[in-house]
């Protein structure tokens, strides 16, 4: 697989745990979803871990015209989780800022349709970089793709969520005593073994948050292999993957861009080496450049973001090889993640020991 690629090179047969009566949806596409026509398509993305990802290909007279969509898996489901409604729903408020989103075409919460809920969104052509790295990219490309990604998660935490319209969307204040609450009963929900630096997250991280208070409306997984960029250039098209947003921290989207692209520590991320990579920022450098466009100083405390950041991925992982145990994961990897959680757990709690 090339590093960077357009959507449809990462697309295959719908898996047999994710089908569905696809006459149906193409029912429903005609009475929903604005200026449908044609006969439908299924293929499946191979990636997303969480709620399985379809391209949809109609093929009429008029013409070819593609969508996307998303739906919850099958399965018993862990609680507040695969919320395919809040991802619509904050791509959908977010269309008239300059945040980069694709078009929302349509939600459905009737399971009788495909089984699950699921919304149906704009395809668009362009470019995923799942390797944080971008081999075979230039050095000016690298240094303006990653430029572009800070500017643009500045851009999302300046926007006023009240204004359009999400003063719902999540409770303002006390972001990380809830998250680091959350996430602690999603990992008991799903944890198969003993993991002694989860045990000790677990205590230090509630008694260590930092007395900073900003609010703002929170992707939850920024990083780039969730963005699309432009066939050729190095500029933003889409923020993808809202699954986890909600109004809490900006800093906690930061230092989660951060760990994942720049330090090698995700399951699926590659450790940065800038002599043979070079136009990657270092962390400091990545930083910098976000505070420059959300008018921060810098960051106090970094340490305890960087840290709840890998603890919220590691439960995270956590869930998702539970749900590859069980048969109802979304991709064939999850089963291979049997060793992120305590792997991210052991960097946290590195992390939280080194100097600030």
């Amino acid at each position: 697989m090339a590093e960077a690629e357009p959507q449809e090179a990462e697309t295959g047969e719908v898996r047999d745990a994710h089908r569905f009566d696809v006459k149906r949806l193409e029912a429903y596409c005609r009475d929903a979803v604005e200026g449908f026509s044609g006969a439908l398509d299924v293929l499946q993305f191979s990636g997303g871990q969480s709620n399985p990802t379809f391209l949809l290909t109609a093929e009429s007279p008029r013409g070819t015209k593609r969508y996307v969509m998303r739906k919850k898996p099958p399965g018993v489901l862990l609680a507040s989780a695969h919320q395919i409604d809040r991802e619509y729903r904050v791509m959908k408020a977010l269309a008239d800022t300059d945040v980069p989103v694709p078009h929302m075409y349509a939600l459905c919460e009737d399971d009788g349709v495909i089984g699950t809920a699921f919304y149906i969104m704009e395809y668009l052509e362009g470019r995923v970089f799942r390797d944080s790295t971008m081999p075979g990219e230039s050095e000016a490309q690298r240094r303006a793709v990653y430029a572009n990604l800070a500017e643009n998660l500045a851009k999302l935490h300046k926007v006023d969520y009240e204004k359009v319209g999400l003063g719902d969307f999540g409770k303002p204040g006390n972001y990380f005593e809830r998250q680091i609450g959350r996430w602690i009963k999603q990992y008991r929900g799903a944890q198969t073994a003993d993991v002694p630096a989860m045990e000790e997250l677990i205590k230090y991280l509630p008694a260590h948050i930092p007395d900073e208070q900003s609010v703002t409306i929170a992707h939850g997984d920024y990083r780039l292999g969730n963005t699309m960029f432009h066939p050729t250039e190095p500029r933003m098209l889409a923020v993808l993957d809202w699954e986890l947003c909600t109004i809490g921290h900006p800093l906690a989207d930061i230092a989660y861009n951060c760990m994942y692209d720049l330090l090698g520590v995700a399951s699926s991320a590659t450790t940065v080496d800038r002599q043979k990579t070079p136009g990657i920022p270092t962390e400091a450098e990545h930083v910098a450049a976000y505070c420059r466009h959300a008018g921060r100083d810098g960051i106090e405390n970094w340490n305890f973001y960087l840290a709840f950041s890998m603890f919220r991925l590691a439960s995270i992982s956590q869930g998702v090889y539970k749900r590859g145990l069980d048969g109802n994961a979304s991709s064939e990897r999850a089963k291979t993640l049997v060793d992120a959680c305590a792997n991210l757990a052991n960097h946290a709690w590195a992390v939280v020991q080194r100097p600030e």
